[in-house]
């Protein structure tokens, strides 16, 4: 618990030292330095549109360059790309920001071009695409969200799925996998690292100690934080958020791995060398402790995929194992995993 509230601090007093260091600037250097009219760049995304504003907001401030999002779901940003690959002028969107298994589509379609620079070489190989096609800027992993008050009596925790599926006398809250796509990765996640014989076999012991399958991804945090159940499967973004309003909680990183939403940028095919390169810059910037910043001041916390910034390195969690298979099915075979998973595990009618 001491090292996220001294997270919590850093990341306080980095907010004062940019805002501070950026009325400096503003005030010393504006005249001298004059700033470019304002320019825009296109951006396709998969993101909530509240943190697409966010990001948009911060960087046209600090760099008088409009990031304009378009909100698409995955299917639609992908036929997109595939429209725009099909004219024979420059495009309207440069950049994508989405998840890792829709930018990996848009990689293999060829909608997508290389990119790499001094701040995307830094991220480790588990986060970007072999052949640079895109690169991971955050990511958002599944986590075991411990209530103190167990934890203060119960000295031999569960620290991976297979001694969590072991536990008898243990209350669990997580998210019912047909509600929200970062549940339903961890189940896809788990099959395609463990195969689906020992995946569903894990989830069918734990069945009679879940108490509950909730709705909403903060949910099982906020059963933890009451007390209402013993441990939580939880996205980290939502059990961070109530670490930053004193919920008595505290997370687990299982040891044998555990699934991840890996989100990414990639820089879109037949685009003017203008507009890719402002696309460059802002994915660049994405890697920045700024960007991290930005997102923190809003109660939006992903971790960064860079490890050079100070907001990776003061993460207690930051060496986290996170599942090398990728859990990519299609989505009749997505439908058949979810059945089996409420016939087999949830309702028990094998």
């Amino acid at each position: 618990m001491k090292r996220y509230t001294l997270f919590i601090v850093v990341t306080a007093l980095l907010v004062s030292i940019i805002v501070a260091g950026s009325a400096y600037l503003a005030s010393s250097g504006s005249r001298s330095v004059q700033r470019h009219p304002m320019q825009e760049v296109v951006a396709y995304t998969s993101l909530p549109a509240e943190v697409a504003a966010v990001l948009s907001e911060e960087y046209e401030k600090e760099y008088n360059i409009r990031v304009s999002f378009v909100q698409l779901s995955s299917e639609q940003l992908l036929r997109r790309l595939h429209e725009q690959a099909a004219e024979e002028s420059d495009g309207k969107a440069a950049l994508v920001l989405t998840d890792r298994e829709t930018l990996d589509r848009a990689a293999a379609s060829g909608y997508l071009v290389p990119y790499i620079s001094e701040k995307s070489d830094q991220v480790s190989d588990v986060f970007r695409h072999p052949n640079r096609y895109w690169t991971g800027v955050w990511y958002d992993p599944v986590v075991f969200v411990v209530n103190q008050d167990y934890l203060r009596t119960h000295l031999d925790l569960p620290n991976s799925w297979q001694q969590l599926a072991q536990q008898r006398d243990i209350r669990i809250g997580t998210t019912d996998f047909m509600a929200a796509d970062a549940s339903s990765n961890l189940l896809y996640s788990m099959i395609a690292e463990y195969g689906d014989q020992r995946a569903f076999e894990i989830w069918r012991k734990m069945q009679p100690n879940i108490m509950q399958y909730s709705k909403y991804l903060h949910t099982p945090v906020r059963q933890a934080g009451m007390g209402e159940v013993d441990l939580s499967v939880a996205v980290l973004s939502e059990t961070l958020r109530y670490i930053h309003d004193e919920y008595p909680i505290r997370i687990l990183y299982p040891v044998d791995g555990t699934s991840a939403v890996i989100y990414g940028t990639g820089l879109v095919f037949r685009v003017s060398d203008h507009d890719a390169h402002m696309a460059e810059e802002f994915s660049d910037w994405l890697l920045t402790d700024e960007a991290q910043l930005a997102l923190a001041q809003h109660r939006f916390y992903f971790l960064t995929t860079n490890p050079m910034t100070l907001s990776y390195q003061m993460f207690a969690g930051k060496n986290i194992n996170i599942f090398r298979s990728r859990p990519y099915f299609s989505k009749e075979e997505k439908e058949i995993l979810l059945d089996r998973w409420i016939k087999e595990v949830r309702f028990n009618e094998e």
